[in-house]
């Protein structure tokens, strides 16, 4: 048979061609098994990385579709099969178009199928060319040609070589795994058959599958020394970095390993001499000093002493000893005994309330009553304070300023929203996650005993199912019962009478009746416009330059442009609405600063509206006519001027109609007095028969804001009689006072707001009851200042002063 191979060496007699026959050079020398190789091969496709004839590697494949190529394979005696690469190989066969050219002929050993897989070992034996398909479908079938490799002697592949090993051997050192393969190399090939070294350097290496494919495709011997070597060398730079790698992480987890086995045994070392303890002796000891300066209570001590013993006797690693731990920590950390010292110095009192709050003096002069008695008796304990006002007057601050002057630690919680007891008597222990209630945190973090402790919110409080926190205050309040407090957690008495408890409140209604009566009331009414503008100009506006590093001579304010804010802008009882309204004018003229490079910037009356605005109040018009009168109310916002309008529909029938979405109270006052007009009509001058042939409507304005209360029934009275009379009631007048079916005028609350309302709205007249003359004169001067008050105790007398007919004890 002709012999077509290019690489074949002519000049070598010994050489043997491999194809379907085999040539000998000596007629009588035998082929063996291994010389003998068919033309036709089976073919296996192979996805991970082409095969090598220097390799012997398993090989796994699925048992389906590949189990019958594997059957046909068992049947022939060379039992040699073609591995070839191929791109994408899933468990269905792939086309043959998928199939590379050149693949590697291997013998197949030791087959097994397990589950649906099949092992064999493969023995690389020589490179192949695939010239024709006989069967595209599986089993594969392919005519092939072998392709194999001159001997080479020259030096060039003597010197390739001899870096090959040194590379594999270099390699070797690094990943000692490889020498496995190079002893199986070894057992079947000499180093002398450069080609073959190229393809066992190629096959030990991680290269991608497309490099290995190119050595396997590359028949010129030289070539194929060069790529294999420039692939070895990639893969010793991989191991060196691996190793490097290796060898750091290696040395930083024996440097930890051993700082740890020399800590451990310096602690030995230490509990031997006596010099250390271990963690339930040392947590023993820290309890134990704690208690050294504090003077606990005989049944207090007994309990942390029984607890002591216990944390002795348990295991640091069983839950209950962390639950003990936890409990001694809590006990021990408590100021048992521990007071600081009062300032009892009223004078010194009154200057930090004056220096933190500006107006507001009678509740200053309460506040300081307050503290003169504690001064008297040498103690401030046991006492309640609640600051009950609207939003914004400060409240809260009150109570810092008072801690302040006592010299006292402050400790602030908000009882707003709270649903859980627990949250104030603590949890059970047996609770996972239990923690002592407020009062005990408090002492724990302000470290004294006699701490000021403001409760915010107290008219927030709720209750679920959980329990009543209000109903868990009551102990804590009470002066009778708060030096024995019993917390749950604890379980220990603990003496809060020393602690001097302020709470705040917006509203009396929502507060219990039994904690409302263990609390001392101050109101705070609000501020009127004087108050506001010294409060601006003294703490807001310098306090917003001064966080956001301002000068005044960068940025000012007039005093009518504060005022102008005040009066058309917040007029709310208390100032956040006030400061915030300056934080927007700061933030822009600090835009306008930066932007048009001046340097200075006064805010007059005439830039507030660019500033802020078109204005939200607007100047109030008291409505006038007949039947109409201007009232005074009271809101949780302050005070405000209730117009009330009344008017006849029609004759066809009697009766009164009410509208302004008016409360049940306010809807009763109504109907009294329609009741007491129309039963005292005998005494008008005309029309006395009035109410007896016609509707009435008494209509309240702002229709969609809810109103409930008793003080709008003499205004309601008065604007029926005027209707009936015919007669309009004196301009630039204002009543409130609470009517009965006899004509008694019955005192109201909220005199203070209602008044800064009318001096609001530049009414100089009010009508009041007689009963409230009292709360009239305890105002100050400044509220009081250009009022004119009448003082009534009948209807008759309110009547008298509406219509003119004499001006009768006027304040």
């Amino acid at each position: 048979m002709k012999n077509d191979d290019p690489y074949l060496d002519k000049e070598n007699d010994d050489f043997i061609e491999e194809d379907t026959e085999v040539v000998i050079s000596d007629p009588r020398a035998l082929a063996l098994p291994d010389d003998v190789l068919p033309d036709t091969l089976y073919i296996l496709p192979i996805s991970s990385r082409p095969f090598f004839p220097a390799q012997v590697q398993p090989v796994m494949v699925d048992a389906d579709p590949w189990e019958e190529t594997l059957e046909r394979l068992a049947e022939q005696p060379q039992a040699a099969v073609g591995l070839v690469y191929a791109d994408k190989v899933g468990k269905s066969a792939p086309s043959v178009e998928t199939f590379r050219d050149i693949g590697c002929v291997a013998r197949i050993h030791k087959a097994e199928k397990q589950n649906d897989k099949v092992t064999f070992l493969a023995q690389g034996v020589k490179r192949f060319e695939v010239v024709e398909w006989l069967s595209e479908t599986s089993p594969f079938l392919a005519k092939v040609r072998y392709l194999h490799d001159a001997k080479t002697k020259d030096d060039e592949s003597k010197a390739y070589s001899i870096a090959i090993l040194d590379a594999i051997k270099e390699l070797i050192r690094l990943n000692p795994l490889f020498s496995e393969d190079l002893r199986q190399y070894l057992g079947r090939f000499s180093f002398s058959e450069s080609g073959l070294l190229a393809d066992f350097a190629a096959s030990i290496t991680s290269a991608e599958a497309n490099e290995l494919y190119e050595i396997l495709a590359t028949l010129e011997v030289h070539s194929r020394m060069n790529l294999a070597l420039t692939l070895l060398k990639k893969e010793l730079e991989i191991a060196r970095l691996q190793n490097e790698i290796s060898a750091e992480v290696n040395e930083k987890i024996s440097e930890h390993q051993r700082e740890f086995f020399l800590k451990e045994q310096l602690k030995v070392i230490q509990k031997e001499l006596g010099l250390s303890k271990d963690d339930r002796t040392s947590d023993i000891e820290t309890f134990e000093q704690r208690l050294e300066s504090k003077q606990v209570p005989e049944a207090a001590l007994k309990k942390i002493r029984d607890e002591l013993h216990k944390l002795s006797i348990l295991e640091t690693g069983s839950p209950e000893y962390g639950v003990t731990r936890n409990y001694l920590d809590w006990a021990t950390a408590l100021p048992w005994g521990v007071h600081s010292e009062d300032n009892l110095d009223i004078q010194a009192a009154r200057r930090v309330l004056d220096a933190h709050h500006s107006g507001l003096s009678d509740i200053k002069d309460r506040i300081i009553e307050f503290l003169a008695l504690g001064a008297q008796r040498g103690e401030m304990g046991g006492s309640i304070l609640l600051l009950v006002g609207p939003p914004g007057v400060g409240k809260t601050s009150i109570g810092k300023s008072i801690a302040e002057s006592l010299n006292r630690k402050f400790y602030r919680f908000s009882l707003g929203g709270m649903r859980d007891e627990a949250e104030i008597k603590g949890h059970r222990r047996t609770y996972i996650g239990a923690l002592p209630g407020k009062f005990v945190q408090a002492l724990k973090d302000v470290e004294v005993e006699n701490p000021v402790i403001m409760l915010d919110e107290v008219d927030k409080i709720g209750s679920s199912f959980q329990g009543d926190p209000a109903s868990a205050l009551l102990e804590a309040l009470d002066p009778e019962q708060n030096s024995e407090f019993l917390d749950h957690y604890l379980d220990m008495r603990i003496d809060l009478s020393k602690a001097l408890f302020v709470c705040t409140a917006n509203q009396l209604d929502t507060i219990p009746s039994p904690l409302l009566d263990r609390m001392d009331v101050i109101r705070l009414s609000g501020y009127i416009s004087d108050e506001k503008l010294a409060i601006a100009k003294q703490h807001l506006w310098p306090k917003l330059l001064k966080k956001n590093k301002l000068l005044k001579r960068q940025l000012n304010i007039t005093d009518a442009a504060l005022r102008h804010i005040i009066e058309h802008y917040a007029r709310e009882a208390g100032v956040r609405g006030l400061d915030k309204l300056l934080q927007k004018v700061l933030r822009k003229s600090v835009v306008t600063l930066l932007s048009q490079e001046t340097d200075h910037i006064n805010v007059g009356v005439k830039d507030v509206e660019s500033l802020l605005g078109m204005p939200y109040f607007r100047p109030e018009k008291t409505l006038h006519g007949v039947g109409v009168v201007t009232g005074l109310a009271w809101t949780s916002m302050g005070g405000a001027t209730l117009p009330i309008e009344a008017n006849k529909i029609h004759e066809l029938t009697r009766g009164l109609k009410l509208t302004g979405k008016l409360g049940d109270v306010m809807k009763e006052s109504a109907e009294i007095a329609y009741s007491y007009v129309f039963s005292h009509t005998k005494s008008y001058q005309r029309h006395p028969e009035f109410f007896d042939k016609c509707l009435v409507h008494l209509h309240v304005p702002e229709g969609a804001t809810p109103k409930d209360g008793p003080s709008a029934g003499i205004s309601m009275a008065t604007a029926l009689m005027s209707l009936a009379k015919g007669e309009p009631v004196r301009k630039g007048l204002a009543m409130t006072g609470e009517l009965t079916l006899t004509g008694q005028v019955l005192a109201v609350g909220g005199i203070r707001e209602k008044i800064i309302a009318a001096k609001r709205s530049k009414i100089s007249e009010v009508i009041l009851p007689e009963p409230n003359r009292r709360d009239f004169e305890e105002l100050p001067d400044s509220v009081k200042e250009g009022v004119t008050v009448h003082f009534a105790e009948r209807f008759t007398d309110v009547e008298k002063v509406v219509f003119n007919r004499v001006n009768n004890d006027i304040h």
